[in-house]
Order: C-alpha cells, then sequence, then structure tokens
C-alpha cells in the first residue's frame, strides 16, 4: 500500500462503476444492445447474455464478468465469438452507436460535486478502459467535462488498465509525482494500477466488487466517491 501525500493534490478517477454507477448504467445498456443485436433469432440473446455474464431478467452482470473491467476491444471479442453470421464491422458499428446512448446514473451529483474538488485546487482527470470517444460522448452528456484537466481511454496512446501508462501521463501532464495522486476506481485493475504507478489507491462500492474484493488492494475502500472529501479532511 502507499502512503497518501499530504496534501493530495490530484484524483485520478476510473469512470464505469466510479463516476456512474455500473450496474444501473451498464446492466441496462447491455440488455438494449443484445436485444437489437439478436434481431429476433431464437436463442441468441441468451447466448450472447452468457457469453458477458449478464443476467436478463435484473439487467446486472455477474461480479466475475469480464466486462467489468475489459477494455471495449475485449468486450466486442466477447459478442463476435457469439454471432459469428455477424461481421465484426457490423457488430461494432452498433456497440459504438448504442454506447453514447447508455442510461447513465451518476454515482453521486457530478457538477456540484467535482466543482468542490477544483476548489479544493485539486486536479481532476478521467482514466478509464472505454474508449477515449466513448468517455468524452458519457462526461459531455453529463456536463462535467470541462471539471477535468484530463480525459483518456484505453485506445489514447497510455494502454489500459491494470498497467500503470494512463496513471504515469496523468501525473507527467499536471506535474505532479505519483504519490500526490489518488487513482479512484471500482476493480482490481484500477487498484493494480495506481499500486503499479505509485500513487494512493481508493476503491469504492458503486462497481460490482465487493468490499472484500478490493480491501486486500486498496488503501481505503469507500462507499462511493462522494466520500472522498472527509477521508481527504482525516488523512
Amino acid at each position: 500500500m502507499n502512503n497518501p501525500a499530504r496534501p493530495l493534490k490530484g484524483l485520478l478517477f476510473d469512470k464505469d462503476g466510479t463516476l456512474f454507477d455500473f450496474q444501473g448504467t451498464w446492466g441496462a445498456w447491455a440488455v438494449s444492445f443484445i436485444t437489437e443485436l439478436s434481431e429476433g433469432v431464437p436463442g441468441r440473446m441468451e447466448k450472447l447474455a452468457q457469453a458477458v455474464w449478464l443476467d436478463l431478467d435484473t439487467a446486472s452482470f455477474a461480479p466475475e464478468s469480464p466486462v467489468i473491467a475489459g477494455t471495449q476491444d475485449e468486450v466486442l471479442e466477447l459478442v463476435c465469438g457469439s454471432v459469428p453470421d455477424v461481421s465484426r464491422a457490423e457488430i461494432l458499428s452498433l456497440m459504438e452507436r448504442s454506447v453514447v446512448r447508455a442510461p447513465l446514473v451518476p454515482a453521486v451529483p457530478l457538477e456540484p460535486y467535482l466543482t468542490g474538488l477544483r476548489e479544493r485546487g485539486l486536479a481532476l482527470g478521467v482514466a478509464t478502459n472505454d474508449s477515449e470517444a466513448g468517455a468524452r460522448a458519457h462526461i459531455g452528456r453529463a456536463n462535467v467535462t470541462h471539471l477535468f484537466d484530463f480525459i483518456v481511454g484505453f485506445d489514447s496512446g497510455y494502454g489500459g488498465k491494470p498497467e500503470p501508462g494512463q496513471l504515469l501521463a496523468f501525473a507527467e501532464q499536471m506535474g505532479l509525482a505519483p504519490q500526490e495522486i489518488a487513482m479512484v476506481g471500482d476493480s482490481t485493475h484500477d487498484l493494480h494500477a495506481a499500486h503499479a504507478a505509485g500513487m494512493v489507491g481508493i476503491g469504492v462500492l458503486t462497481g460490482v466488487a465487493p468490499r472484500e474484493e478490493l480491501s486486500p488492494h486498496a488503501d481505503v475502500v469507500l462507499r462511493d466517491i462522494g466520500e472522498i472529501p472527509r477521508w481527504l479532511d482525516d488523512i
């Protein structure tokens, strides 16, 4: 574990499961996407749901689903393997169109929350295993793009998590030492990336992973990002 610098000077957020509640946002999206891709073909919805570990009845992903921390390319591979009669290009096109329409469920009201963090003098960024275009679309829909100094996806040239490239790029761009930054995320991918980069790892429970999965890899586990200001005051 890493000891936080006092005070921390930057916060880098994962997107899905961190800024936005994972099941509320992506479970509903997945059901819609699978329905459209299935085109009424008998058994196809069930096959696709099984491939991505999605419960169609509850519109929720199993905790072990590779979708949770995977990149867009990894999710695409899972889907393509279940519909061999549909081209990869067609599936990708449908995925990209539907992803930007995902029904976003913010973990907390984001604009006042992020404004408060900026008023503390913190540099803010987003590092996601989604595409950069997808990240910017969602953050734009939430009307908070202007509150972030840095937004990157798996395809921005720094790699994806759990590798630390995105995190180190944020530190370099902000002119901060890694130990002055906390990476905030809902998966072990986020926390492994944090510690590989020499940053503080903050786990949140607005994803799918339970506290007992995150705790061994986190410096602290919080209910959601809304608890970070109080935690900052206490360190």
